[in-house]
């Protein structure tokens, strides 16, 4: 007799890893939300911080994990591009607009569409897997979006309190940085509850087949 309720599907990424990548994308989506200062200066060093903290979290969680095969040497690839990326946006973090979007948009589409192939492949087979497709697919797009951004652009206007200002291709792409993160971090917070909770109902219908079968 089967069960009315499936069996939660084994995730290979601990509840905790998307929750330590959503507190530094949550931090910086209202550093540059509060900031006055959207240059591209401010863009490659809040890159630069959160690459290095998820390179560092996506590394750590691969060598500690039991899991192998290549899902987890992509995991190691995505966790050392971002590592890469944080060095080059930490060395040249005066580098200029051109080096912010080059830099944003190369990590961006290749790490995004690692993750979204990890978790397409993965599909029925890993709890991770809805999560990787939705951050890989959001990263992937957010290059295409930056992409879009025309390098000179320019818009004057008048702010509501009546002063003229300027809104610039750096002041957008910045923005749009910040945008994403607010959306990834929110995500990530649900993703991290979700997998923790079906992490519980695993080891109780684990539990419940043990019992079972030892009565």
């Amino acid at each position: 007799m089967t069960s009315a309720h499936p069996e939660p599907l084994p995730a290979s990424t601990a509840w905790y890893v998307p929750l330590a990548r959503a507190i530094p994308a949550l931090i910086l989506a209202v550093v540059i939300t509060f900031s006055a200062d959207h240059s591209s200066r401010l863009g490659l060093v809040t890159l630069a911080s959160y690459t290095l903290i998820v390179g560092a979290v996506l590394l750590t969680a691969s060598v500690l994990s039991t899991h192998r095969g290549i899902g987890r040497n992509l995991t190691i690839t995505q966790g050392a591009l971002s590592i890469a990326t944080a060095i080059a946006a930490f060395i040249a973090s005066n580098g200029g607009q051109a080096y912010f979007v080059f830099l944003l948009t190369a990590f961006a589409a290749i790490t995004g569409f690692i993750e979204l192939y990890l978790g397409l492949r993965s599909r029925g087979r890993d709890a991770s897997s809805r999560d990787w497709v939705f951050v890989g697919g959001l990263t992937a797009l957010l290059a295409l979006v930056v992409l879009l951004v025309p390098p000179g652009f320019s818009q004057p206007f008048t702010g509501p309190d009546g002063i003229d200002r300027e809104l610039t291709a750096s002041i957008v792409v910045v923005g749009l940085l910040g945008a994403y993160w607010a959306i990834l971090g929110v995500y990530l917070v649900i993703a991290a509850l979700s997998l923790k909770w079906s992490t519980t109902d695993h080891d109780a219908v684990t539990a419940a087949v043990q019992e079972k079968e030892d009565s």
